[in-house]
């Protein structure tokens, strides 16, 4: 498959989203990108597996990071694309084909700037942390990441995104006593002790702090629940799986311990958990990039690889074309106007 840099970035992002690319199966796209951007002598090009760094070497004095991610969720009958109006369909052009399309465009035009750029495109974003293709960079090659501010290409609607909220899993296990159906009350149902777990979800309050200038939302919330042996036994545990979304201003170890102070007088069974990272936005970098993206930044609220950046002492925002509420939707789409939008301030911003 070619990629013609040429192509404006609405018919990129189309060009994209063409190649199915679900987590696991990158590897056509990332030759794709690869192909495309050794033709690019400005450009240095590092590969590992299905991840790709290019990097101008200009010699200035700040460097930045603009990364995507090029995997999409499951197809869900969205492919090809297809264009309505103004609007551009199919799995992928909001999260985040579109941004992908606008790092490659800028990645072509930008030979000389104020500022050294990094361009990451990376694989296994949307599956499990482990098979993370930037987290798998900042293990193998963390030098090829080394910035002074990172912007991440998520959909943000055009909008600075700062920062994002931790997220934290576990297990609520509500315990009983075993005993014959025909004998309930020889035993404690576990079932409807986990009654008291639901009970304390239901009244929770959640959290509103400012951090960093910026308001978050937090909330806690079960995700699943599990229990019973057999139709004719009275179950002796029941677990209510929560979800408890942090804001930055909380540490992991301080979310399991709030999660845990909740649910006191039941075992909690922490099953997963990942940092937030705190917008930084009064850092002179990314003070600058708000300012030649429009002036206006919100919370990030959701967990985004941006808590990657910071755990390398890197500040990083959120910033795209595409609505992130449309993300993952059968009628995904991006406005054709949005990633243009999106790709001429950066383009302004980079030219200083």
């Amino acid at each position: 498959m070619n990629l013609d840099l040429s192509l404006s970035a609405a018919e990129l992002t189309a060009r994209l989203v063409d190649v199915e690319s679900v987590s696991g199966n990158e590897h056509q796209l990332a030759d794709a990108i690869v192909d495309a951007i050794a033709s690019l002598p400005h450009l240095s090009m590092h590969r590992d597996g299905n991840a790709i760094v290019a990097r101008t070497e200009l010699g200035r004095s700040e460097r930045v990071v603009l990364a995507g991610h090029i995997d999409t969720v499951p197809v869900a009958g969205n492919l090809p694309s297809r264009l309505d109006g103004d609007l551009l369909y199919g799995c992928g052009s909001c999260d985040m084909k579109s941004g992908v399309a606008v790092q490659l465009r800028l990645a072509a035009q930008v030979t000389s700037a104020v500022r050294d750029v990094t361009y990451v495109f990376y694989d296994c974003e949307e599956v499990e942390a482990e098979r993370n293709g930037l987290l798998r960079l900042s293990r193998n090659r963390p030098e090829l990441l080394a910035a002074d501010f990172a912007v991440l290409m998520e959909p943000t609607a055009a909008t600075v995104e700062g920062g994002c909220q931790g997220t934290l899993r576990a297990d609520v296990v509500a315990g009983g006593e075993r005993a014959h159906s025909a004998r309930s009350w020889l035993g404690s149902n576990a079932i409807h002790n986990a009654g008291g777990i639901l009970d304390v979800l239901r009244a929770y309050q959640a959290r509103q702090p400012v951090v960093d200038g910026l308001g978050y939302h937090e909330g806690l919330n079960a995700i699943g629940i599990r229990g019973g042996v057999a139709g004719n036994v009275i179950p002796d545990e029941c677990v209510v799986s929560v979800n408890f979304r942090f804001a930055p201003d909380r540490s992991q170890q301080l979310a399991a311990d709030h999660v845990r102070e909740v649910f006191s007088g039941f075992e909690v069974q922490i099953t997963d958990s990942a940092s937030g990272a705190r917008p930084g936005l009064g850092r002179p970098a990314a003070a600058t990039f708000v300012a030649a993206m429009g002036g206006e930044a919100r919370a990030k609220l959701g967990w985004t690889d941006v808590a990657r950046f910071d755990a390398l002492g890197i500040p990083a925002v959120n910033y795209g074309p595409g609505d992130p509420t449309l993300a993952h939707r059968r009628d995904e789409h991006v406005p054709v106007a949005q990633i243009a939008e999106c790709e001429s301030r950066l383009l302004a911003w980079l030219a200083g």
